[in-house]
């Protein structure tokens, strides 16, 4: 029973990790696209994390915190060059990237 609730689960991680990638590369705009790579290292960690649990191990601690800094890194440089992108709209509203 066990081994079933496995494979689901790892098939939804991979369906939304397809997804995601999906979403990255064709996003419509800029934020989007950093929305769904932060999403999709989220999932990544997760995987991570599941394995650990499966296997009984500790060993890929180091790699979850490394995967866990650059999405946070990433995600606040992304927003703040967000934040200082010139408008392009007419009435000096948010324009999409």
């Amino acid at each position: 029973m066990i081994d079933i609730v496995l494979y689901v689960a790892g098939g939804m991680l991979a369906i939304a990790g397809l997804l995601l990638l999906y979403r990255v590369v064709v996003g419509p705009s800029l934020v989007d696209r950093v929305i769904a790579s932060d999403v999709l290292l989220t999932t990544l960690i997760i995987v991570v994390g599941a394995e650990m649990a499966i296997n009984g191990h500790t060993r890929t601690i180091p790699l979850m915190v490394v995967l866990a800094v650059i999405g946070i890194l990433g995600s606040v440089s992304v927003a703040r060059f967000v934040q200082r992108a010139p408008s392009t709209s007419a009435s000096g509203g948010e324009g999409e990237l």
